[in-house]
């Protein structure tokens, strides 16, 4: 779907922003950019719609370079939700929706469907919000209808850089949630920056961890979790410090001893578990010098990926 070959942008005064970037984001993927201040993640995300310019390298999609289109279409069909919520504050809601639909002259009786349509799949009831300003509305309404806005016209990718990230804890979990339902509806290519790894894991089919302008592991939650490619991914994704309580997957058995090897103690904390199951598909677990039972692998992957999916926490 999107694909960067080698892509590079280096700044007149010499800065290189992302270096010879090589990625590829899937069809209907909801694609997460995340890393340290200057790491290049949101300067990766405006080269797709040719706000920043590339300086050597390819930006393609649908294998289609983004050079070979015109620049108002590209812009067209790839929705853009900023963390300034940027409604127009003298335009109606449903005007603030219609922009891009008008531009591409859809008729009125089709755009004010449309309009009907997306402020039904954000909870705010039509005949109360569509002839409402900007500034009737909380700043969690205002970033719904900005999310909408992007994607009228109905594109197929949309850019998200940092939406949330000026909202209230409850306003913005709230607001992940509604995205993710609304992906589930509309199934469509969503890249994603934050710098905020909780939501990463939340929301990511896949998540790139980027620093200086460079890839340092791409993976899904779990991979991350699982298989740090280093001590700085293990760092950023924080396992150290991850509240996950293992201890319900244990699966009690009689008999707990496992092709041999050495129980794990049942104090024996997450990061290190994961270490010794990497070679091991099924370990047994010990507590006061008795076995109590096994662990799977399949299992705890399960309710960490449930734990990451939910921002962090797990259903009681």
């Amino acid at each position: 779907m999107i694909r960067f070959e080698k892509v590079t942008k280096q700044y007149a005064d010499g800065t290189t922003a992302v270096k010879s970037l090589n990625l590829e984001i899937k069809d209907g993927e909801f694609f997460v950019l995340i890393g340290p201040s200057g790491c290049g993640k949101t300067t990766t995300l405006k080269m797709i719609n040719r706000l920043i310019g590339v300086s050597s390298g390819t930006v393609s999609i649908n294998g289609k370079p983004i050079s070979d289109y015109d620049i108002h279409e590209l812009r067209w069909e790839i929705g853009y939700v900023l963390q300034q919520i940027a409604l127009f504050p003298h335009m109606t809601i449903a005007e603030n929706i219609a922009v891009v639909p008008e531009m591409k002259k859809w008729s009125k009786e089709k755009m004010a469907a449309r309009v009907d349509e997306l402020l039904h799949m954000v909870g705010l009831d039509p005949a109360t919000y569509r002839s409402r300003k900007p500034g009737e509305l909380s700043g969690g309404q205002q970033q719904r209808v900005g999310v909408i806005r992007a994607l009228a016209a109905d594109p197929e990718i949309l850019l998200m850089d940092e939406p949330f990230s000026a909202l209230d804890p409850f306003s913005r979990e709230k607001l992940q949630d509604d995205l993710l339902d609304i992906q589930r509806t509309i199934k469509k290519t969503i890249v994603f920056v934050t710098h905020d790894m909780k939501e990463a894991m939340k929301l990511g089919d896949r998540v790139c961890l980027m620093r200086e302008g460079q890839v340092v592991q791409i993976g899904t939650p779990s991979e991350l979790l699982t298989n740090p490619e280093n001590e700085f991914v293990r760092e950023f994704v924080g396992m150290q410090e991850m509240n996950l309580d293992w201890h319900d997957v244990i699966t009690p058995v009689e008999d707990a001893s496992v092709n041999d090897q050495q129980p794990v103690p049942y104090t024996m904390p997450l990061n290190e578990l994961l270490e010794r199951m990497a070679a091991a598909e099924v370990i047994a677990v010990e507590k006061n010098g008795n076995v109590i039972g096994v662990i799977h692998r399949s299992n705890l992957l399960r309710k960490m990926a449930q734990y990451v999916k939910q921002g962090g926490r797990l259903h009681e």
